[in-house]
């Protein structure tokens, strides 16, 4: 059974990220904090910390960036080394279940995320948030980030708000279940033969 993992490593005059990731196997993400994910945003930090853990993944994370201008350039990046990952990790494709999708409440907010790993590329999200920033993070900056993970990551990807209150719930509850509804698509499906799609390929 091949290992399905990927190690990246992207660096620009604005930021300097270095990430792996093991689809199989969960480490690093129990919560330990900085020495396996240190993005120099720590709300970022949190929610990958979050997604690692329920989706099951290893993802060790390391970014530095301008973030005395803004988290823009970083939060950017960041998902688009995570979304390259995700692409190599995956492989081929081959036995995969290739459809996910998570709803997950946390208090009043409820969350629904829905992942096709069929190789378009498409993000939609309709979070709206209160305020402009929860702790260091510029909130206009998840969509961004969402979108560079989809694209970079070559799959499908909707998250919908069906109802929250607290910006600092929605944004958890997004990340817990985008890694659920993503851990579903990758699982190995012994049913499936070769690639889920009558193309033959994804």
């Amino acid at each position: 059974m091949e290992n399905r993992l990927a190690e990246i490593h992207r660096k620009t005059r604005e930021t300097d990220v270095r990430l792996f990731l093991d689809l199989d196997r969960e480490i690093g993400s129990g919560g330990e904090g900085p020495e396996t994910i240190q993005t120099g945003i720590g709300f970022l930090d949190h929610m990958l910390i979050l997604f690692a853990r329920h989706s099951g993944f290893g993802l060790l994370v390391e970014a530095a960036g301008d973030t005395h201008v803004d988290c823009h350039h970083t939060m950017e990046d960041v998902g688009i080394v995570l979304g390259s990952a995700i692409a190599k990790a995956a492989g081929t494709k081959e036995g995969i279940a290739r459809y996910g999708s998570a709803v997950v409440p946390m208090d009043e907010a409820l969350v629904m995320v829905v992942v096709d790993l069929g190789g378009r590329p498409y993000y939609a999200g309709d979070a709206v948030f209160f305020g402009q920033r929860i702790g260091e993070m510029d909130t206009q900056m998840m969509g961004e980030f969402f979108k560079a993970v989809a694209f970079n990551g070559l799959f499908n990807l909707h998250i919908q708000v069906i109802r929250g209150g607290n910006d600092h719930h929605v944004a958890e509850a997004i990340f817990k279940a985008f890694g659920r509804a993503l851990a579903a698509a990758l699982t190995r499906d012994p049913r499936v033969q070769g690639v889920l799609s009558t193309k033959g390929v994804l």
